[in-house]
């Protein structure tokens, strides 16, 4: 039975991934779980300079789900590269590195500075605001997308991954732009923009005011958009949104993701996506099912 995938000529053991921000660098997990039992580990997003984060509170519990505005807190790529990096390397896992920037100088930085780090793929996180452009985010405009795309791939080693924001109006106009733009593969779906109030003190239950929402409340979202790029574009996709189990992330493979990312279902249980990755084998076991391509975007 084979469960290996490829992104971008990356293999992969099997097609389950940690998504970016639920997972730290896997540390902390490496005390529940064994990482080796992953097809990758997706790091907390990276910038070339350390990241404060936003005020607190910064998350909140929502009705299948939470919100969260950290606002990508990080301690810079110079420790990551020196901490993390040797960490992830005990392991038999690839190593997809997370890149957050405020501007497009900023992200091809981080990608210089990881082009001779022994990382597997870069997943570039294009929903952080554009500070040169006023402030919208870099994935919410397909021209920005293809520039910001066209301009990490001259400088990356290794192959480069577009997360796509789904605060969008049409999510396929967004995958077309970034595979413009030289993209190797797409993960998607990053947090839908959302907001809770305390009514008791008669404000918002982040400082932030806006928050991303992510969980099982997102996933239907998420299928559907995995689906409509998976017809659109030619490119591998990563999909992610509210998977917990073995059976939420057979959905994202059926509508044509070739790998997937487990997020939010972590902070519940440390274990879950090893947990999804024994589930998926155990479904080819039960289906008789020999290899995992035939799965993938089996739904037309």
């Amino acid at each position: 039975m084979n469960t290996k995938v490829k992104i971008a000529g990356v293999e992969l053991k099997n097609p389950v991934m940690t998504a970016s921000g639920t997972f730290g660098s896997g540390a902390e997990y490496s005390e529940f779980m064994d990482l080796s039992l992953l097809g990758a580990v997706v790091t907390k997003g990276v910038a070339n300079v350390p990241w404060p984060g936003n005020p607190t509170p910064r998350i909140a519990e929502t009705c299948g789900g939470m919100l969260n505005a950290i606002g990508l807190q990080n301690p810079g790529m110079e420790v990551f590269c020196e901490r993390d990096i040797p960490f992830l390397k005990k392991y038999d896992t690839k190593i997809v590195v997370n890149v957050c920037g405020r501007s497009v100088e900023d992200y091809c930085e981080v990608v210089e500075r990881l082009a001779e780090e022994p990382v597997d793929l870069l997943e570039i996180n294009i929903s952080c605001p554009n500070v040169k452009e006023g402030g919208i985010a870099f994935g919410q405009n397909p021209k920005a997308a293809e520039e910001i795309t066209s301009a990490v791939k001259k400088v990356a080693r290794q192959p480069v991954i577009m997360k796509l924001s789904p605060n969008v109006t049409d999510i396929t106009e967004m995958a077309r732009a970034v595979e413009a733009g030289g993209a190797d593969a797409v993960s998607l779906i990053n947090t839908l923009t959302g907001m809770k109030i305390d009514v008791a003190r008669r404000t918002f239950a982040i400082a932030n005011k806006t928050a991303g929402l992510s969980g099982p409340a997102v996933k239907p979202v998420a299928v559907r958009m995995v689906y409509q790029v998976a017809n659109a574009v030619k490119l591998p996709i990563i999909g992610m949104g509210g998977i917990a189990t073995a059976e939420d992330a057979l959905e994202f493979i059926l509508a044509g993701a070739t790998a997937v990312s487990v997020g939010t279902a972590s902070f519940r249980n440390p274990c879950a996506a090893a947990e999804v990755a024994a589930g998926i084998e155990e479904y080819m076991r039960n289906q008789k099912v020999a290899d995992i391509k035939d799965l993938i975007g089996a739904v037309k």
